[in-house]
C-alpha cells in the first residue's frame, strides 16, 4: 500500500502496517528456524534468524535478514564469513540461547569450527558456508545475500518451525504474542 493509499484509511483502520499488526499477520506464515553464525578476533558468534532463503542456483546466493541493533551481525558482516544452521524440531534450547542477548551462547554447547573459520553446530538439518557477498539496507535490517561456499545435509529429522507466535505446528490454539525475541524484534 503506497503513502498515498494510506492517507485514504482512517488512523483506526486494522489494515494499517503497524508494528503489531506486522507482528500478527505476518506471524501466519510459518518459517524456519536458523542459526546464523561466525568469528571474528573476539570469537565465536551468532544469533536465531528467521528470514533466510534460497536466492539464486547459478551462481548460488543465499540471503537473511539481521536486525540493525543486533550485537552478532556487525560481528559477522566484518568478518566477512557466516554460516546458517538449520535447526531441527528438537532443538529448542539451541533456538533460546541464540535469540536472547542475554547470556553466553556457547558456554557448555558442543560445535565445531568449520575449515571457512565458522561455527558449524551439531544436530542441526543442514548447513550452509557463505561469504558475504552483498549488503542492502531495508528499514531497521540489512538484506544481507551470501555466495555459499559449501553445502552440508547431514539431518533427517523434521524442521524447527515458528508459526502464530510458537514454534510447531501440531498443537492448534489461540494467536498468542511471540516470545520478545519473536518475528520483527532483534533477531541479528
Amino acid at each position: 500500500m503506497s503513502t498515498d493509499a494510506l492517507s485514504l484509511l482512517e488512523p483506526t483502520d486494522p489494515r494499517i502496517p503497524t508494528p503489531a499488526r506486522m507482528r500478527a499477520v505476518m506471524g501466519r506464515f510459518a518459517t524456519g528456524v536458523t542459526v546464523v553464525t561466525g568469528a571474528d578476533g573476539d570469537g565465536p558468534v551468532g544469533f536465531a534468524c528467521q528470514s533466510f532463503a534460497s536466492v539464486s542456483l547459478d551462481p548460488p546466493l543465499v540471503l537473511f535478514c539481521a536486525d540493525h541493533r543486533g550485537r552478532a551481525w556487525p560481528r559477522i558482516r566484518a568478518a566477512g564469513r557466516f554460516c546458517v544452521n538449520v535447526l531441527a524440531e528438537h532443538q529448542g534450547d539451541v533456538c533460546a540461547r541464540f535469540g536472547s542477548g542475554r547470556g553466553l551462547k556457547y558456554e557448555g554447547l558442543e560445535w565445531d569450527v568449520s575449515r571457512w573459520g565458522t561455527p558449524s553446530l551439531r544436530e542441526v538439518l543442514m548447513r550452509v558456508h557463505a561469504q558475504v557477498e552483498t549488503v542492502h539496507t531495508a528499514g531497521d535490517h540489512d538484506v544481507v545475500i551470501g555466495r555459499v561456499l559449501e553445502l552440508e545435509a547431514d539431518g533427517d529429522g523434521r524442521p524447527m518451525l515458528f508459526y502464530r507466535g510458537r514454534f510447531g505446528l501440531d498443537e492448534p490454539g489461540a494467536d498468542t504474542p511471540p516470545p520478545s525475541w519473536g518475528w520483527g524484534d532483534h533477531w541479528g
